[in-house]
């Protein structure tokens, strides 16, 4: 018995409950062993895929994403656990003036431009837009027989005018490349 990804034609919302969208970070420099690796949820998001069944050409993805909904989820690693004070101090830094400016610039967004391969192995390409600043990016996916897709894409922060966070001196800080993941449930 074969199965078959069970991608329905036409659009389909994105968005929480349904879905998860994560950015995680990594650590570098010589404190890093000091410092977390962390992983961030965006809690407010949605979104529109619109499935043409065999011509993926004519598909499209949009997501916007709200910047002031980013949450620190998990820490690993470093000298001691992360507390609730932490999280809140680096929920802080990420929508102020030094990484994301929310007030400034409320949302990030996603646009599709090109899609390729099938439900089960497919990259899209798009636009990517944080800060006022677009540049293109592209997302790797797959889907399985029960309708979940799940996909990645890297992203190095200098790009979009993001200054990686960094402390003692720059001995501790974090990685320009982020990985963004996904997952949507039944879209």
């Amino acid at each position: 018995m074969v199965s078959t990804v069970t991608l329905s034609e036409g659009r389909h919302r994105l968005g929480p409950p349904g879905g998860r969208l994560l950015i995680k970070t990594s650590r570098t420099g010589l404190g890093r062993r000091a410092g977390h690796d962390l992983t961030i949820e965006a809690t407010r998001w949605s979104g529109e895929a619109t499935v043409a069944g065999g011509a993926p050409e004519e598909s499209s993805v949009t997501v916007t994403v709200e910047t002031d909904s980013l949450s620190v989820r998990e820490a690993t690693g470093g000298l001691k656990p992360l507390g609730d004070g932490d999280r809140a101090e680096i929920e802080r830094t990420l929508e102020g003036k030094g990484l994301l400016h929310t007030t400034e610039h409320p949302t990030i967004t996603f646009r599709s431009t090109h899609i390729t391969g099938t439900p089960e192995s497919f990259e899209i390409t798009g636009d990517l837009t944080i800060k006022g600043r677009t540049h293109p990016v592209t997302v790797h996916g797959s889907g399985d027989p029960a309708g979940t897709v799940r996909g990645w894409a890297s992203v190095t922060q200098s790009t979009w005018g993001i200054k990686p966070y960094s402390a003692f001196l720059g001995a501790l800080k974090l990685s320009d490349e982020v990985r963004i993941e996904f997952e949507a449930t039944g879209p």
